[in-house]
């Protein structure tokens, strides 16, 4: 898994029960998940399609830091599938400790919208590096 971002969980992310709001954790997985998306495929144009089963395995509080990866686990002709977990960082240990994590698929999309495929070489080159 490579890494793709970080967040704080900030007091406006807490949701009734003193946890971070689950809706907010979903936010953060998809714009992760997207933007490695658009970066493996090169380009902007890719679009969530699907998030599948989404296990939340710990509770994320108000100052905690999350470091979310992601990697790939299938390549389509339009899309690409991830596996994105999200991980609680401690910073006095250096161990990180996985709060939620999720498989999520994207599809690269034309100007109008439509799915189109992605290129060949990229399907290649990501086969080669991360599924190979």
């Amino acid at each position: 898994m490579v890494y793709i971002s970080t967040k704080v969980c900030k007091t406006s992310d807490i949701g009734v029960k003193g946890n971070l709001f689950g809706g907010t954790m979903l936010s953060w997985l998809d714009e992760a998940g997207a933007s490695l998306a658009s970066y493996l495929c090169s380009t902007p144009n890719m679009i969530t399609l699907k998030m599948d089963e989404v296990i939340f395995k710990q509770p994320v509080k108000m100052g905690h830091h999350i470091r979310i990866y992601g990697g790939i686990t299938r390549i389509g002709t339009t899309s690409i599938t991830l596996r994105v977990e999200a991980r609680r960082f401690n910073f006095f240990s250096h161990q990180e400790e996985i709060v939620c994590s999720t498989s999520m698929t994207f599809v690269k999309i034309d100007d109008e919208g439509k799915a189109v495929a992605i290129e060949d070489n990229i399907k290649e080159k990501l086969t080669r590096e991360f599924l190979g």
